[in-house]
């Protein structure tokens, strides 16, 4: 069966083999990479998440959804996956780990870190 167009999505956005495909997009990204963010070239808490994984020393892949070819593909992935707002939003060891406050969180108390190393994000 063909896929619909990127403007059929949209309207069909509700329909559950719809989403199910969408959601897949992100998780075979996130499975890919030790860490993946996803962003948008315009958001300065974007460019804040990105320069704290770097700052700890990862390397994350980085999807800016604005500027990727697949982009708006993702965004509804990302939003079917229940993540509000849509970026930035991370991925650590293929696991959605959350959004900016999620991320912040989790560096105040140390963990973000340990959860870089484990996923093999950052080497010491």
């Amino acid at each position: 069966m063909d896929k619909p167009p990127l403007n059929n999505i949209v309207s069909r956005i509700k329909h559950t083999s719809i989403k199910g495909e969408l959601m897949e997009i992100v998780r075979e990204v996130a499975r890919k990479n030790a860490a993946v963010i996803f962003t948008k070239s315009w958001c300065c808490m974007c460019h804040s998440m990105k320069a704290l994984l770097y700052e700890l020393g990862a390397s994350p892949a980085v999807y800016e959804l604005d500027q990727h070819v697949n982009g708006t593909q993702m965004e509804w992935g990302l939003r079917a996956l229940g993540c509000c707002p849509v970026v930035p939003v991370v991925f650590i060891g293929g696991t959605l780990v959350g959004s900016a406050e999620d991320i912040i969180s989790l560096h105040v108390d140390g963990s973000l870190k340990h959860m870089l190393i484990n996923a093999k994000a950052i080497w010491l």
